[in-house]
């Protein structure tokens, strides 16, 4: 068995498992409840068109940048206290940013909404963590996946219920959305057991965890996660500009109305929930992680071509959905496992403190890559956004060929699950080593 995962990790397993799916749901659900009706909820308190634009897009900013603040100290700190605590508190931070952002009243309480949102933004961190905990190391992208495919399941339901509700009345969703967090928070304080061992804990915090760049440039540079945090965020631009601009895409390029644009991210969402939750569990073993983050990057760089194709050359339905479909697939596919290969890459006392890197470095990429795609499709090309991804998408596929990846079947013909002393066991229980 791995050091750091006893067979008394394993005991109450399934309970822990069935709390973590329960959360994951409920947590991506309460997230995107609301996403319908914000800017109309801003649009209570500003006079026109113009300025209405300024202020979602500050207040997400505001949201964004707290959160890339926030995170690798929340992930720190489950790593001190445990999983169990940072997710209570983060859900009550959810329930009351809701609350104000419900009640509002001026744009100032708004902003501090957003503020209080981002700033508690540890709750998934830690679930991911959590995971890492309960999971062996063979196991882990494969769960990952499926972790990923019910984030996809929450994230459909949210936005659809959040219509509905808007229908009743525009500020009833932002309620719900506090209701499931605040459910979220009571469901972890009676029934969620604690995932990381004591002996697992780290002794303290250095103050240096309060810095997210001083996190950053100690995560890049330990070679076992180097060439795997580059790629994350090679991948996770790209991704960036489809998500936020394939609907500016779809109306100048095909002519697509909101309703078909709608259609087709329900079945990417399908796409991805079928591909994580189901494809995974088959390719893994036949394929090894590497195999399938290069597998799946090699779709998207399809897809990326085919969305540039159609941006600049052959304006067709079929090929934007084929693009589209390719992309998400290979999304869903490489980073689940890019997921599991990182967590792989730490140490039992470092999953929280991992989780608050890529959950820093996805609010970095999601600031960066909405400015960057609107820049290129309106100042250079309507294909430059995803030509460029493409490009980056090849440097990504390089970049993970020479990454050092374990393979799960690496872990199960070794007889102690840990193979040459790589995996969980590579970095011992400490602080993040400079």
């Amino acid at each position: 068995m791995t050091p750091g995962f006893s067979h008394s990790r394993l005991a109450g397993a399934d309970r822990r498992w069935v709390m973590l799916i329960v959360l994951t749901t409920l947590t991506t659900a309460g997230m995107t409840v609301v996403l319908p009706v914000l800017p109309f909820v801003v649009l209570r308190y500003v006079s026109g068109e113009g300025e209405l634009a300024l202020w979602v897009g500050a207040l997400e900013a505001v949201n964004g940048l707290c959160a890339f603040i926030a995170a690798p100290f929340l992930g720190r700190l489950s790593d001190r206290f445990g999983r169990r605590p940072v997710i209570i508190v983060a859900s009550f931070g959810a329930a009351l940013s809701m609350v104000l952002f419900g009640v509002g009243g001026a744009l100032w309480v708004l902003l501090l909404a957003r503020v209080i949102q981002g700033a508690t933004a540890g709750d998934l961190p830690a679930l991911f963590a959590y995971l890492a905990d309960i999971t062996p190391p063979e196991k882990r992208a494969q769960r990952f996946g499926l972790l990923g495919a019910l984030s996809g399941i929450g994230t459909m339901v949210g936005p659809a219920l959040g219509g509905l509700l808007a229908a009743i009345d525009l500020a009833l969703p932002v309620f719900v959305t506090a209701g499931i967090s605040f459910l979220i928070a009571t469901l972890s304080v009676f029934l969620l057991p604690e995932s990381l061992d004591r002996k697992n804990r780290i002794p303290a915090i250095a103050v240096s965890d309060l810095n997210p760049f001083a996190v950053f440039r100690r995560a890049f540079v330990r070679p076992e996660l180097r060439a795997l945090l580059i790629a994350f965020a090679l991948l996770a631009l790209p991704f960036g500009f489809f998500v936020n601009n394939f609907s500016v895409l779809a109306l100048d390029s095909i002519g697509w109305g909101p309703t078909a644009i709608g259609l087709l991210i329900a079945v990417v969402g399908v796409i991805d929930i079928l591909v994580q939750g189901i494809l995974l569990g088959y390719l893994l073993p036949r394929m090894g992680e590497r195999g399938v983050i290069v597998a799946g990057i090699a779709a998207q760089t399809a897809g990326l071509i085919a969305l540039a194709v159609v941006a600049a050359l052959v304006a067709q339905p079929w090929l934007f959905v084929l693009g589209a479909l390719a992309l998400a697939a290979g999304q869903g596919a490489a980073q689940a496992t890019l997921d599991g290969v990182m967590s792989n890459a730490v140490g039992a006392d470092e999953q929280g403190w991992l989780g608050g890197v890529t959950q820093s470095l996805t609010a970095a990429m999601g600031t960066i890559a909405p400015i960057l795609a609107g820049v290129l499709y309106a100042g250079v090309a309507h294909a430059a956004p995803y030509a460029l991804g493409a490009a980056l998408m090849v440097i990504a596929a390089v970049t993970v060929r020479r990454a050092r990846i374990v393979d799960a079947a690496a872990h199960r013909a070794s007889p102690d699950g840990d193979p040459a002393g790589v995996g969980v066991a590579a970095a011992p229980a400490s602080a993040p080593r400079a």
